[in-house]
């Protein structure tokens, strides 16, 4: 089949980016209106806790599984359907007339936007086949990522300010609308030629690592750290990693394709996703609480003042992703784990009355790191992989992304309220000089990895491993 010509493809990447756009500003934009939610539906701090963990979760969970099944199905099928769940949940969870209705329509809303971003990413990969297009596609697909997690605060805010917080879910309708609409008549159908089956026991398996990694970190210093409770739900993370490596190695078609990490490039690009998002959620978490609860903004003025992050993001998205197509990932990589660390050291040094310039010279500098990061990370998950089994990568790079945003939440709080002596106003500032630091480990690990991943050494493993699996079908 002939390639679609250049206008049509960079339609199929606008109707991508649409629905990576809603997504991605979801995932930010409900923190804003927790209190209003706790005010309207009366929910306890727990039951708004899970308002966020509900929906991250089960995102994580069903990623790499949606990946394989639209390599199955069909793409364009798979994509249209979470199209049709994530705006059947968002309209439901503005509707819920109680939380603990609310968290059960996230957890619908999650499972569309599971058949989204890897799927959308597969699409891509399928479009643009020139590998330099396509890494210039993925910087502005990058681009978007960045852009809607960045301005969720700043949309949230003019909402839950304006019109209420059920309207942060009302507005993905029309647009998930829209994007049903676009697919349907611009996007080609798309499969791997080889249909991948179904793995239970893996999906059962990822399910258990997350969920027990994740309410272990989050409940651990509640619960107490030696509580059977806390130890089982590690020890079960610990036993579903065991069993991952034991019984993905034996299948034929694995849903964690085991392989894969053997590709340096492939296993340093999931690391890295999982300390750039954790810094990013660890950073918007860290910020929103500092800006409402110690200087007193509102939610739209803090929103506002998060906007030269946003910007940032936006501007060098797509320039990473033109040196990562011109001169490789390495240079991205080193800038977004220096900016990232710089960012978190600046941060650190907040205090009640840091002067507003200081701090937006620690969210420009954040934004350069992040808009930075997406590309590498995306290129490195995709490249070199046989292009029937480009939706497994991309799901695998998709879940390590959302899997940082959960750990740097619940890493970054857990370390916030350990630290916390007296009321939230007063005590902020010294308990998350830690949390701060953590993030600027996070630009570290981004920065490290980068330089180890990217020399001849990880090249030759990539192609080591991409002969193997043209092999193997």
């Amino acid at each position: 089949m002939p390639e679609p010509a250049r206008r049509r493809r960079l339609l199929v990447l606008g109707i991508c980016c649409l629905s990576l756009f809603i997504v991605g500003l979801d995932s930010t934009i409900v923190n804003l209106a927790l209190p209003a939610i706790r005010a309207d539906l009366d929910a306890s701090v727990s039951k708004l806790q899970w308002t966020i963990d509900a929906y991250t979760l089960v995102l994580a969970s069903l990623l790499m599984i949606s990946g394989s099944t639209a390599d199955r199905v069909g793409r364009r099928r798979t994509f249209q359907v979470g199209l049709v769940l994530f705006g059947l949940g968002s309209l439901l969870c503005g509707l819920a007339p109680t939380v603990e209705l609310l968290i059960v329509f996230r957890m619908l809303q999650a499972v569309g936007g599971s058949m989204l971003n890897p799927v959308a990413m597969s699409i891509i990969t399928n479009t643009f086949t020139d590998p330099r297009e396509r890494a210039q596609a993925i910087g502005v697909w990058g681009g978007v990522v960045g852009l809607s997690m960045s301005v969720g605060p700043l949309v949230g805010g003019a909402l839950v300010d304006s019109a209420g917080w059920r309207y942060i879910f009302w507005i993905n309708v029309p647009v998930a609308v829209l994007a049903v609409v676009l697919t349907a008549r611009f996007v080609p159908e798309s499969r791997a030629a080889v249909a991948r089956r179904i793995d239970p026991v893996g999906q059962v398996l990822v399910v258990l690592l997350l969920v027990g990694l994740t309410y272990g970190i989050i409940e651990g210093r509640e619960a107490g750290w030696t509580s059977p409770l806390i130890i089982g739900c590690f020890t079960v993370a610990v036993l579903a990693v065991a069993g991952l490596v034991f019984y993905e190695r034996r299948r034929d078609e694995p849903l964690l394709e085991p392989r894969f990490f053997r590709s340096a490039p492939f296993s340093g690009a999931t690391l890295i996703a999982v300390a750039g998002f954790a810094a990013l959620s660890g950073f918007l978490f860290l910020n929103s609480l500092y800006l409402q609860e110690v200087r007193g903004f509102t939610a739209l003025h803090a929103g506002l003042l998060t906007l030269p992050m946003a910007a940032m993001t936006v501007v060098f998205a797509p320039l990473s992703g033109w040196l990562v197509g011109n001169r490789g990932p390495r240079l991205p990589l080193i800038v977004a784990g220096s900016m990232l660390c710089a960012s978190g050291l600046v941060l650190a040094q907040l205090t009640t009355r840091t002067p507003t310039l200081l701090l937006l010279g620690g969210y420009l500098v954040f934004g350069i790191g992040f808009g930075m990061l997406n590309s590498p990370i995306t290129n490195a998950a995709v490249s070199g992989m046989p292009r029937a089994q480009a939706g497994v990568a991309a799901a695998i790079a998709s879940t390590s992304r959302q899997v940082g945003a959960s750990l740097g939440v619940a890493i970054v709080g857990t370390v916030l309220t350990a630290r916390l002596a007296g009321p939230l106003e007063t005590g902020f500032v010294p308990a998350a000089q830690l949390a701060w630091y953590i993030i600027a480990g996070c630009g570290v690990l981004v920065l490290v990895l980068g330089l180890i991943t990217t020399g001849r050494w990880a090249r030759r493993t990539a192609e080591s491993v991409a002969e193997e699996l043209v092999r193997a079908r």
